[in-house]
């Protein structure tokens, strides 16, 4: 049997906006001028590895915040007990926003600002992404959209199906080392590499899980189909 993958795809032909709306998120978050916006866009459930984030964030030894965007979800609050226990442990400023992340703008019950997903990828320095496993991986995708740079573990399915492709990574095998941290440190302190990978990382993005290769898989299946 012949089978075609159809991947993720996002709108690389049209890349992201900002506007003023989502300006004094960093000020709501209470993050200093000189800290840094580190982001981990996932739930807080176990195979995020969320403790693999707080021990970068701690052996950077850098002026941060690590804010964490989504909820634990259905799975309970066992581990999210464990992520708070582990940064008090690793003395790290773990934020958890979930609140305050919907995905429309608006006010809370309590009249706070609420900012979408979007929002907080633009301000973030860098982007923790390691997953034990994952069936694609929409946030890898999501911060190569908005050109930030990224932190991941090498899970099957990114080093089978991404990984090859070329994307520039700080990557992780399980567990956080010297050489993965000093090189988050690097890219943190180099604006020029920082930006070097994420135009590098978009640039692969276009080829490869944009909108237009979504059409031409498609056109070339109903081709094959019916002659179309």
């Amino acid at each position: 049997i012949s089978a075609t993958i159809i991947p993720n795809v996002m709108d690389f032909e049209n890349p992201p906006s900002f506007d003023e709306y989502s300006s004094d998120i960093r000020e709501s978050l209470g993050l200093e001028a000189d800290e840094l916006f580190i982001l981990q866009p996932t739930r807080v459930v176990k195979r995020k590895g969320v403790e693999h984030s707080i021990e970068l964030v701690s052996r950077l030894g850098l002026k941060a915040k690590f804010i964490i965007s989504h909820a634990s979800g259905d799975e309970g609050h066992d581990y999210e007990k464990r992520v708070r226990e582990y940064s008090s442990i690793m003395n790290v400023d773990t934020l958890f926003i979930s609140d305050i992340i919907k995905p429309d703008r608006g006010k809370t019950s309590d009249g706070r600002k609420i900012y979408t997903p979007q929002d907080v990828y633009h301000h973030a320095d860098l982007v923790t992404y390691p997953s034990d496993f994952e069936g694609f991986g929409n946030a890898f995708l999501e911060t190569i959209y908005f050109r930030r740079p990224i932190v991941v573990n090498n899970y099957s399915v990114y080093a089978i199906d991404i990984k090859p492709k070329g994307f520039k990574a700080i990557e992780l095998d399980d567990y956080v080392d010297s050489k993965a941290v000093e090189l988050t440190k690097k890219v943190l302190e180099t604006p020029v590499l920082a930006k070097e990978m994420v135009e590098h990382n978009y640039e692969l993005g276009v080829r490869y899980y944009s909108y237009s290769v979504l059409r031409q898989k498609l056109k070339a299946l109903l081709s094959n189909c019916f002659g179309v």
